[in-house]
């Protein structure tokens, strides 16, 4: 195996932000995804929602600066750009399933090659089920991507045939940005659509176990 560098998380989020496109109303699930805020590229009109009722966030307060009554719903401080508001958790949520966002960015355990999502229980004995509003944000959105580390810290893959673990929604995944490769979900199958410096596509088929399509030729 050829050796290759994996994006940080910093990097990871940095290179979710770059494909969001100007003007876009984007959902950042709790987690890794929060992290995408901080990384919009300059002069970029992105709008960012927090399902418990925040819209036009911006980046994490800079320390010293936290407003501990403005907050995402993963409890993180945020801040505030010109023109944004807050609001009842019922219109964040009216928003959500109303198919007004454009983009949700969501973590996950385990993601189906046809684009099934897992990301709210591992489904083992004692374990905590935190749905949230993960299944609105699922299918509520006009596209979800997935931004998670391609292998578990046991080193299983997280793109997987078929999930394990129980399903958030169905059919809902366009995109996955992980710490190695970004990939696509289409009628097709999976379509790679860039890795990091030094890992090959066969490389990459090898570590998810699963038939990858090259990437799109411009």
């Amino acid at each position: 195996m050829s050796n290759y560098q994996k994006r940080s998380k910093q990097e990871l989020a940095r290179r979710v932000a770059q494909d969001i496109f100007d003007g876009a109303y984007v959902n950042l699930g709790i987690g890794m995804p929060t992290q995408v805020a901080n990384y919009i590229p300059a002069g970029r009109e992105v709008i960012l929602h927090s399902e418990n009722g925040i819209l036009g966030m911006g980046p994490a307060p800079a320390e010293g600066q936290e407003d501990y009554d403005l907050t995402n719903a993963g409890k993180q401080p945020v801040t505030l750009l010109p023109g944004g508001c807050y609001f009842h958790h019922a219109d964040s949520f009216a928003m959500m399933r109303g198919g007004h966002l454009d983009i949700s960015v969501l973590g996950a355990f385990q993601v189906s090659a046809t684009g099934d999502l897992a990301n709210w229980s591992t489904g083992e004995p004692g374990a905590i089920p935190a749905v949230g509003g993960a299944m609105d944000l699922a299918v509520g959105a006009k596209s979800t991507w997935v931004m998670m580390d391609l292998m578990t810290k046991t080193g299983e893959c997280k793109v997987v045939q078929a999930c394990g673990y129980p399903i958030t929604g169905l059919s809902c995944v366009k995109r996955i940005y992980t710490d190695v490769c970004s990939l696509e979900c289409t009628p097709q199958g999976l379509r790679l659509i860039d890795t990091v410096a030094g890992l090959s596509h066969a490389e990459l088929e090898k570590m998810t176990g699963l038939s990858i399509l090259s990437a799109v030729q411009e």
